[in-house]
């Protein structure tokens, strides 16, 4: 079997029936003068607190980072975000759920220590421009050592990438490839709204750089780190377009790093099939899945697939409005109606999302983007079609999103 059918044939295997969300969420943990914690401190309470909940501890180059349980798990990211992993779910309310659950086993460790769980887009201390990335030191794993050095020599915002840039994922279950397209096509033309709807800053006029717009702040930092990786998926419009031309992709641009048998060393820019084979694992199957696994956390399109899809357009938010923006992806995309409806409204903008994103960038909500309709309009009424489509106990969730109280929206035509 030839690499590329291996991947296509783990993408493949994700192909299911139901229609679940799972939800990541990462946190800045700061104290009052919006220090953040240092990963000695949070290595030792996650494994303490993993202990305690009777979970499997994650080490990485020898250190605890992370926990995993039946619904959940968190890890440490570059610069210590905090971030849970909720398992995918059928329901909203369970998802809300086991993040309550976290939110009170982990509140009362981090206020004990004169530390709370903040999200936003961009450490806060950051977006004011008071220190530089760099200043934020990275935790102490070979991945984020090499991704950094490499990164140095991309785009302009590889520090602020890693140490000051946090999100909220959600993912979402396809039930073929030609689902699968139908999805990623359909939130690559929406991710503007979704962007800008899930905007979340600290101050209202910073900016990146002067000549910067002054929304968007995370998307500026990914769509300028490294276009073998981030921005949109080539070629997701093209005919051919599925799990084997996603497949080409991942192995014909080069890794940051690779990760085999738990040693992680520096690719040099090279492809995986410069360094080895899929196929050279054949006969050890927990080491081909790791290693497929691991090709696919190299790349970080705003739309990503790996056995479902992940969509990675939105700011870290608070839990209401990250469940808020997981209704309205369900509401949307697991109505088959609404997707034909999207389809016929949003049919030939496909040239138009770069420039949509720009525009938002520099206008917010009230950007024009498609068929001359601002970002607002096109929020609000994205929202009433998910609301159209969700059962009754969890329209309630979009409420959640800004846009719904924005006085805009109330009186526009």
């Amino acid at each position: 079997m030839t690499d590329k059918e291996i991947i296509s044939n783990f993408i493949r295997e994700g192909e299911t029936g139901e229609q679940r969300l799972g939800l990541e969420l990462e946190h800045f943990i700061l104290n009052e003068v919006q220090e953040g914690i240092s990963f000695e401190v949070l290595s030792e309470l996650i494994r303490r607190t993993g202990e305690k909940l009777g979970a499997k501890l994650t080490l990485t180059d020898g250190r605890v980072v992370g926990y995993e349980t039946v619904d959940h798990s968190v890890s440490v990211e570059p610069a210590c975000q905090f971030e849970i992993s909720i398992a995918p779910f059928s329901t909203l309310a369970r998802i809300e759920e086991v993040y309550r659950e976290f939110r009170a086993t982990w509140d009362p460790e981090f206020s004990r220590l004169g530390y709370i769980m903040v999200t936003k887009g961009l450490n806060p201390g950051v977006e004011s421009g008071r220190i530089h990335p760099t200043e934020l030191p990275l935790i102490p794993k070979n991945r984020y050592y090499f991704m950094d050095r490499y990164f140095r020599n991309k785009g302009r915002y590889g520090a602020h990438m890693m140490r000051a840039s946090a999100s909220t994922q959600v993912s979402l279950d396809y039930s073929s490839e030609e689902d699968m397209v139908r999805k990623l096509r359909l939130l690559t033309i929406l991710s503007p709204v979704l962007m800008q709807l899930m905007e979340n800053k600290s101050y209202p006029d910073s900016r990146l750089t002067e000549q910067g717009g002054k929304h968007l702040l995370r998307t500026q930092i990914w769509d300028d780190l490294d276009s073998d990786r981030t921005g949109f998926f080539p070629g997701a419009f093209e005919g051919q377009f599925g799990y084997e031309a996603y497949a080409d992709l991942l192995l014909s641009r080069p890794l940051v790093v690779l990760t085999d048998g738990g040693n992680t060393t520096y690719a040099g820019g090279k492809t995986l099939p410069e360094l080895l084979h899929l196929s050279d694992a054949a006969d050890d199957p927990k080491r081909q899945k790791a290693l497929v696994e691991h090709l696919m956390s190299m790349f970080f399109h705003h739309i990503r697939l790996k056995r479902y899809l992940e969509v990675r357009v939105a700011d870290s938010v608070s839990i209401r409005k990250a469940l808020g923006y997981a209704a309205l992806l369900k509401g949307l995309l697991y109505s088959e109606r609404n997707l034909v409806h999207l389809e016929k409204l949003l049919s030939g903008h496909l040239i138009a999302v770069e420039e949509a994103i720009f525009r938002t960038e520099i206008q917010g909500e009230n950007a024009i983007i498609y068929s001359g309709k601002r970002v607002y309009a096109w929020a609000r009424d994205l929202i009433r079609l998910a609301e159209e489509a969700l059962p009754e106990e969890e329209r309630i969730f979009l409420k959640e999103l800004p846009i719904v109280g924005s006085k805009k929206v109330r009186t526009a035509g």
